[in-house]
């Protein structure tokens, strides 16, 4: 076994542990691999492994990475998620692979998507991203503001709201994080009541994440290891 095959399974395990642990199933949980940085053999060797949801972070990678997987893997139905900052000049580029959005967090971009739907009759999935910190260079939306903003694109046609998706602070405990996350959530759910998916929990934190009622899970060194060593 590969040592990325073997971090694979050791991190689909302690999901079924946390899920375990806090009374749900591991099906509950769905674990997207997050490949940035690493070529598209790690990407394909992880679908060799039966995975299917792979996320990147920037579109001139990911769009090229994905076209190439195609090719290598044919008819494997992929879904990829874009779960960094979504430039609204790069939004057509990312709607062209990716399946959801983790990073709906603004009127322009939400106004850049309607375009996209109304011209091309497709569909996206999206999170609204959460800000919890107060560094306004991390994106993300004001938790004050969810409310206002999920009513505009609830009105989109084509926009399915998944929920909400956040990043724990690098300098505190994610368990507080999580738990603002956990509330915006519900608050969003009084008038998106399918909006239940919360996407929350990385590398270093994803088991916290799974006892508080994650449903996504963005993992990606824990899988993929450091760029080279795979």
């Amino acid at each position: 076994m590969s040592q990325l095959a073997t971090r694979y399974k050791e991190v689909q395990d302690r999901i079924s542990a946390a899920a375990s642990a806090a009374g749900r199933h591991g099906s509950d949980v769905e674990l997207i691999v997050i490949t940035k940085t690493h070529p598209t053999i790690v990407v394909a060797e992880l679908a060799d492994l039966g995975h299917r949801s792979f996320g990147e972070n920037r579109d001139q990678e990911a769009k090229p990475k994905a076209m190439e997987l195609d090719l290598l893997r044919p008819n494997s139905n992929f879904d990829w998620h874009f779960v960094g900052q979504l430039q609204s000049n790069k939004v057509k580029s990312a709607m062209s692979y990716a399946k959801t959005i983790h990073s709906l967090d603004r009127p322009s971009l939400l106004k850049e998507i309607a375009k996209q739907l109304a011209a091309s009759e497709t569909q996206i999935d999206c999170y609204i991203e959460l800000n919890l910190t107060e560094d306004l260079n991390r994106g993300g939306l004001d938790p004050s503001m969810v409310k206002q903003f999920a009513d505009s694109a609830l009105a989109v046609p084509g926009l399915t709201l998944l929920g909400v998706m956040a990043v724990a602070g690098l300098d505190v405990d994610p368990r507080v994080d999580f738990e603002t996350a956990v509330r915006i959530s519900r608050e969003l759910q009084q008038i998106a009541p399918e909006a239940k998916a919360l996407s929350i929990g990385m590398s270093a934190d994803y088991e916290v994440a799974i006892e508080l009622g994650a449903t996504h899970v963005r993992i990606g060194s824990a899988i993929t290891g450091p760029r080279g060593n795979n």
